[in-house]
C-alpha cells in the first residue's frame, strides 16, 4: 500500500483518488461507497485518503467541482476556430456533457448521489456547478444576439435555462435507456429542431423540414 515506488506528488494523488472515486460510486453508488473501498482501490492506506480530503463527502464535492471545469474545458474546445456566433451556438448544441464521453459516466454518478441524498453541501455544490454552465451559455447566448443572430424576444438568460432543462432531460432519458428518445422517424434530432428555433437553422443534414 502506497510503497514509496508508488509514491505520488500531491497533485498526482489527487487526481487518482477522485478517479478512483468514481469509479466506486459508479459501481456501488454514493451512499454505499467507502473510504476503506476507496483506499483498497486506490492502493492507499486510509489515511492518505484523508490528507487530501477530509471526509467522502469533501472528496464527492470536489468531484463535482472537478467535472464542472472539465465541461466548461470540453466546450471552451467545441468552440475552439469558431468566431461566428453562431456557429458557436451550433457546436454547444452538440456538445451536452450528459451524453458524450468520459463526462456522460461522471453526470450519471452526480444526480444518482442527489437523489441518494439531502446533504445540503452536496446539493449546492451542485446548483453552483449548474448555475456555471448557465453564465457561459448565457455569454454565448448574448453574443449571438449582439450580432444579431437570434431574436431579441426572449433573454439569454431563460434560453440558457431552456438549454440546460432540454439537455437534462435527454441526458436523463439517455440513462434510462428509453429507445427513441429525441428523435422522430424521419431523422429529425430535438437539438436540430432548438437550432433551427434560435437562428433559423440547424446542422447540416438535419431532418428537420424548412
Amino acid at each position: 500500500m502506497d510503497s514509496p515506488r508508488r509514491r505520488l506528488p500531491g497533485t498526482q494523488r489527487r487526481e487518482q483518488l477522485l478517479s478512483c472515486a468514481l469509479e466506486q460510486f459508479c459501481r456501488h453508488g454514493y451512499a454505499r461507497s467507502t473510504t476503506s473501498e476507496l483506499a483498497r482501490a486506490a492502493g492507499v492506506t486510509e489515511p492518505v485518503i484523508y490528507r487530501h480530503f477530509e471526509s467522502k463527502k469533501h472528496l464527492f464535492v470536489e468531484l463535482i467541482r472537478r467535472t464542472g471545469e472539465k465541461t466548461i474545458r470540453t466546450w471552451e474546445e467545441a468552440l475552439a476556430g469558431a468566431e461566428d456566433p453562431a456557429q458557436r451556438l451550433l457546436r454547444l448544441l452538440g456538445e451536452n456533457p450528459m451524453v458524450t464521453g468520459e463526462m456522460r459516466q461522471t453526470y450519471r454518478v452526480i444526480f444518482q448521489a442527489v437523489a441518494e441524498t439531502d446533504d445540503p453541501d452536496i446539493r449546492r455544490v451542485v446548483a453552483e456547478h449548474v448555475h456555471r454552465l448557465h453564465t457561459f451559455l448565457v455569454r454565448e447566448l448574448t453574443l449571438a444576439r449582439e450580432q444579431h443572430k437570434i431574436a431579441g424576444r426572449f433573454s439569454p438568460e431563460i434560453i440558457a435555462w431552456l438549454l440546460i432543462n432540454t439537455g437534462l432531460g435527454y441526458g436523463m432519458l439517455d440513462a434510462l435507456g428509453v429507445p427513441g428518445h429525441g428523435a422522430d422517424g424521419s431523422g429529425a434530432q430535438s437539438k436540430d429542431v432548438i437550432a433551427r428555433l434560435l437562428l433559423g437553422r440547424a446542422s447540416e443534414g438535419d431532418g428537420v423540414q424548412a
